[in-house]
C-alpha cells in the first residue's frame, strides 16, 4: 500500500509466525504481551527487573544465565527476538554458557510470552514456553502525520554504579521508513548484602568488575501497493565483562581475573502482507536471516603450584544460523463454521565450533598436565539442518463464535554432521569423528475455547513438545586418559514432552483475570551420569572418573498461574501475578533444581496527567525441596521485596519524562532460589541479592 505523509501508518503485525497472534494482530489467549509503555512506567530496563516487577511466572537463572519459564530454563525455553531464535549456548565443560540476554532491553517495543509446553507451531526447544523479543519498528515512533520522530534516555542506577544511554531516530519519506536506535551501558559489578571482602573463598561481597554494553539497530521498511512491506534489518550486540575474580586466590593462584564477552550480529529481510480481515488470505510472513552468537571467556592468573607462572586460558564458542521463516494466514467459511487456517515453514543451518587456547609452564613431565586440556577443541565443528512444517486451523462455531477449536500439528527434522578439525585431533580425548545424528518427530495440539458468559472465557489444551539435542551434548570430548573425561552421546534422543493446560480468562485491558492450570511429562530429559570407560567404548584408564550425557526416563512439572489487573479509578489501577511449580524425576523421586518456590507480584499505582508513581512488592516462599537435600547452598528462605517508582511529566517541557526509583526498600537480604549453585565452596551470602538501590531517568520523545 502507499502511505501518504499525512495519513496514520497502516497496522502490519509481523509477529504473527513468531507468537501465534491473530490476523488481526491480537494476542492469543495462552500468550501474554507487555509493551514498551509498561517498562517506562515501571522503570523497566532489564529481563531480571521485568521478571520482578511485571510477570512471576519468568524467572531469571543467573548461575547458568538463561530464562526460566514453568520450571524449565536453558535451552528448554524458546527465546526469540524478530522471530529470529537466539540460542542458550554451552560448552559442556570449560564453563561458558549463556547467549539468551544478548541484546539491549532499551531496544524492545513489546515482549510476548507463551507458558506452554507446545511444539505444534514453534518447534524445537518450547518445553517450558516461548519469550518472543520485539525490537522497536520505525512505526514505533511515528504517529499521525509524523515524518520523524525519536527518543533520548538517560539513565543512572546505583546498583552497578551504572550509567544508560539510548538513542532512537525515525524519519520517513513517502512510502519509506528508517529507524536507526544505538545503546550504551557501563557499570561495576552488581552489588550484594555480602560484607566480608578480602580473597578467597571466604569472601562474601561481590568480586569488582567494570563492564561495557553496545548495541546498534538499524530498520528499513518499504511499503509496497496492495497491503505489502518490505523490511530490512541489521543488529549488533557487544557485552564486555571484566571482573578481578578475588574468590579465586588462594595458596594456588596469587592473581585471577576473568573476562567474559557475549557478541551477537545479524542481517534480516521481510516481507509481510495485510490482507482484508474478510478476505482468503488475512496475512502473509516471510523471514530470511543471518545470525551469529558467540561467547568467549578469558582468565588470566598467576599459579603458585606446579607449573609454576603464568595461567592462561581463553575459550570461545560459536554458533552461525541463517535460514527462512515463512507464514499464511488463510480465512474462509464452511457452513456454520469460520476457519483461520496458518501455514508455516521454518529451514535454517546451523554451523557450531569451540576452541579453547591457553598458555602456561606445563611440561610433559610434570603429570598434573594431564588436566590441562589446551590449544584443542573439545568437539568437532558440527553442521546442523533443521526443518519444520506445521499447520494449524482455528475452527469458530456457534452463534456470535462462542466456541473456538484449534487442531494443529507441526513435523520436525534435524541432522547433526560433525566435520573432522585439526583443533579437534589434537585432543587427547580423540578417538575418531563421531556418527552423524538425525531424527525427526511430529507434534500436534488441541486447544479449545469457549465463551461461556460475556468476558469469560474457558479454555483447554493438550499439546506435544520436543527439544532436539546440542551440538555439546551429542559430541562433547573433554579430557584424557589417565584423569578424566566427559563425552557427548551421539545416540542421544530428542527430550519429549505431553502437556495438559486448561483455565478461564475474563475482561479486557482496563479490568481483567486469568487463572491456569497445567500438568506435563516429560521424556528422554538429557543429563550427566557417571559411567565407565568399557560402557562408554573408550580405551585407558580415567581414574578420576567418566561422565556422559544420557537420557532420563521419567519427569513431570505440575504447576498453576494467575494474573490480574483493575483500573480501580480512572488513574488508579492494581494488578498482581502469581506463579507455582513442582517438578521431580519421578524415577529417582527427587525434585529438579531448576523449579523456582512460589512467587507472586502484587503492585498499585496511580498516573495523572503530569505525575505518577507505582508501588509494588515481589513476593517468594521458601525453597527446600531440592535435588541433595543435605546440603543448604542452593535452598533458599522465603522473601517480600518491596519497590517504589515515579515519574513526573513538566508542563512546561513538551515531550520530557523524568523517572526516579527506590527498590528493596526495606533493605532485606534475600536471594533469588535460581540463582544460588547446586553446589561450590563459595558462602551463601555471596549470592545474596543487593540491598537498597535507586535509579534515576529521563525520557525524552520528539
Amino acid at each position: 500500500m502507499q502511505v501518504r505523509e499525512d495519513a496514520p501508518l497502516p497496522v502490519v503485525d509481523d509477529e504473527q509466525a513468531d507468537t501465534d497472534r491473530s490476523a488481526q494482530g491480537k494476542p492469543r489467549v495462552l500468550t501474554t504481551t507487555t509493551t514498551r509503555a509498561t517498562f517506562e512506567r515501571l522503570q523497566t530496563d532489564s529481563l531480571a527487573e521485568y521478571t520482578r516487577r511485571i510477570d512471576a511466572g519468568v524467572t531469571i537463572n543467573a548461575d547458568n544465565a538463561s530464562i526460566n519459564i514453568r520450571g524449565l530454563d536453558a535451552d528448554r525455553v524458546l527465546t526469540t527476538i524478530d522471530g529470529i531464535r537466539t540460542f542458550w549456548l554451552s560448552d559442556g565443560a570449560r564453563g561458558v554458557q549463556g547467549g539468551a540476554f544478548a541484546f539491549d532491553f532499551n531496544s524492545l517495543s513489546a515482549i510476548d510470552v507463551v507458558k506452554n509446553s507446545d511444539s505444534s507451531f514453534f518447534g524445537t526447544g518450547a518445553l517450558g514456553g516461548v519469550l518472543a523479543l520485539r525490537t522497536l519498528d520505525p512505526e514505533s515512533l511515528l504517529g499521525t502525520g509524523k515524518t520523524q520522530g525519536g527518543l533520548s534516555k538517560v539513565t543512572y542506577d546505583s546498583v552497578s554504579d551504572s550509567v544508560y544511554l539510548n538513542q532512537a531516530v525515525a524519519v520517513r519519506q513517502g512510502d519509506t521508513l528508517l529507524l536507526v536506535q544505538g545503546g550504551y551501558r557501563n557499570g561495576q559489578e552488581t552489588e550484594n548484602k555480602g560484607s566480608t571482602g578480602g580473597s578467597g573463598s571466604t569472601r562474601t561481597r561481590k568480586n569488582p568488575a567494570a563492564y561495557d554494553q553496545e548495541n546498534l539497530l538499524v530498520k528499513v521498511h518499504q511499503y509496497l501497493p496492495g497491503g505489502h512491506r518490505l523490511g530490512l534489518t541489521g543488529e549488533l550486540f557487544n557485552r564486555d565483562y571484566d571482573e578481578n575474580t578475588l574468590t579465586s586466590i588462594s595458596s594456588t593462584y596469587s592473581r585471577y581475573r576473568t573476562q567474559e564477552e557475549t557478541r551477537r550480529r545479524r542481517i534480516s529481510g521481510t516481507w509481510d502482507y495485510q490482507g482484508d480481515a474478510d478476505g482468503l488470505v488475512r496475512e502473509g510472513h516471510l523471514l530470511g536471516y543471518w545470525q551469529r552468537n558467540e561467547l568467549e571467556t578469558y582468565t588470566r592468573a598467576q599459579r603458585l603450584t606446579a607449573p609454576v607462572g603464568e595461567y592462561d586460558r581463553d575459550s570461545t564458542l560459536r554458533m552461525d544460523t541463517f535460514g527462512a521463516r515463512g507464514s499464511l494466514t488463510l480465512g474462509g467459511q464452511t457452513g456454520p463454521l469460520g476457519h483461520e487456517l496458518t501455514l508455516v515453514g521454518d529451514l535454517y543451518a546451523s554451523r557450531t565450533s569451540q576452541y579453547a587456547a591457553g598458555e602456561d609452564n606445563c611440561t610433559a613431565a610434570i603429570y598434573s598436565c594431564a588436566f590441562l586440556h589446551v590449544n584443542q577443541s573439545d568437539m568437532p565443528d558440527v553442521h546442523g539442518t533443521d526443518l519444520g512444517l506445521a499447520v494449524q486451523d482455528r475452527v469458530t462455531l456457534g452463534a456470535g463464535g462462542w466456541l473456538r477449536v484449534t487442531p494443529g500439528v507441526r513435523f520436525d527434522w534435524f541432522e547433526r554432521k560433525p566435520q573432522d578439525t585439526a583443533s579437534y585431533e589434537a585432543n587427547a580425548a580423540y578417538e575418531g569423528l563421531p556418527a552423524s545424528t538425525r531424527a525427526s518427530h511430529w507434534s500436534p495440539k488441541v486447544l479449545v475455547e469457549a465463551r461461556v458468559l460475556p468476558g469469560v472465557t474457558l479454555y483447554g489444551q493438550y499439546s506435544q513438545a520436543f527439544r532436539a539435542p546440542s551440538a555439546t551434548e551429542l559430541y562433547l570430548a573433554y579430557g584424557s586418559p589417565s584423569s578424566y573425561v566427559s563425552l557427548g552421546n551421539p545416540d542421544l534422543k530428542p527430550e519429549t514432552s505431553t502437556g495438559w493446560e486448561g483455565g478461564v480468562t475474563y475482561g479486557d485491558s482496563r479490568k481483567g483475570a486469568k487463572l491456569s492450570g497445567y500438568y506435563n511429562r516429560y521424556r528422554n530429559f538429557i543429563d550427566t551420569v557417571t559411567t565407565t570407560a568399557t560402557a562408554a567404548g573408550l580405551e585407558g584408564s580415567y581414574p578420576y572418573g567418566v561422565f556422559e550425557y544420557t537420557n532420563r526416563a521419567h519427569v513431570r512439572i505440575y504447576g498453576f498461574e494467575a494474573e490480574a489487573h483493575w483500573m480501580v479509578a480512572k488513574a488508579v489501577r492494581v494488578w498482581g501475578s502469581l506463579a507455582y511449580a513442582n517438578g521431580k524425576d519421578t524415577d529417582e523421586a527427587v525434585h529438579l533444581n531448576s523449579i523456582p518456590p512460589f512467587k507472586g507480584v502484587v503492585g498499585a499505582g496511580y498516573a495523572g496527567a503530569h505525575f505518577g508513581a507505582d508501588l509494588s512488592a515481589t513476593l517468594a516462599a521458601k525453597r527446600d525441596k531440592v535435588e541433595d537435600t543435605s546440603s543448604d547452598l542452593n535452598k533458599a528462605p522465603g522473601y517480600a521485596v518491596v519497590d517504589l517508582t515515579a515519574w513526573w511529566r513538566p508542563s512546561f517541557a513538551q515531550g520530557l519524562r523524568l523517572g526516579a526509583g527506590l527498590y528493596n526498600l526495606l533493605d532485606d537480604t534475600w536471594y533469588s532460589a535460581l540463582d544460588l549453585p547446586d553446589s561450590g565452596s563459595l558462602a551463601k551470602a555471596y549470592y545474596s541479592q543487593p540491598g537498597r538501590s535507586f535509579k534515576l531517568s529521563a525520557l525524552v520523545n520528539f
